[in-house]
């Protein structure tokens, strides 16, 4: 590809998926500014792949292995921050389409508090399949794992929210 492709290439890219990645980092990491950076350096790395004139088959699965590096890189430095700290923010606005049902911010804590009790393979297949709307397919390219672990892990992890929540409910 010619540099001047290259860069029409990326900047379509950057338009059709940056907001996604955003999403998916700050979902990931609970903290908006850590997603920002994160964001910014999966599309970096995307810039220089790219440079190198190597050719990508899947777009969207490539940006989000780049991005899930990242945020497993930016757990080994330092654990997330508190949702809380970023719920009071005022003017916080989450942006996630499928958050539209949840009618509160209140609501929306216990669904991160829910979801923080899953073991962090369960919690990383639910949010991609349902946040971030990937199909088991390419969570299963994403995670290096087959179709059928994906599919379990999704239906494990659902379970197990349905359990939390209901023990939630009774203790309340």
């Amino acid at each position: 590809m010619k540099p001047n492709a290259i860069e029409k290439e990326f900047i379509k890219t950057y338009d059709q998926f940056a907001d996604a990645i955003f999403r998916h980092c700050v979902f990931r990491v609970s903290d908006r500014e850590k997603a920002k950076d994160i964001t910014q350096g999966t599309f970096v790395r995307l810039w220089d792949y790219m440079s190198q004139g190597k050719e990508i088959d899947n777009m969207r699965a490539f940006l989000y292995r780049i991005a899930n590096n990242l945020v497993i890189d930016e757990y080994r430095r330092k654990k997330d921050d508190s949702l809380d700290r970023m719920r009071d923010e005022e003017g916080f606005d989450i942006g996630f389409e499928s958050m539209k049902d949840i009618e509160t911010k209140d609501e929306y804590a216990r669904a991160q508090a829910l979801l923080k009790c899953l073991p962090d393979k369960y919690r990383e297949a639910l949010v991609m399949r349902h946040i971030d709307g990937l199909s088991v397919k390419d969570i299963a390219h994403l995670t290096h794992e087959s179709e059928n672990v994906v599919s379990v892990r999704i239906h494990r992890a659902i379970e197990k929210l349905k359990m939390l929540s209901q023990k939630n409910e009774t203790h309340n």
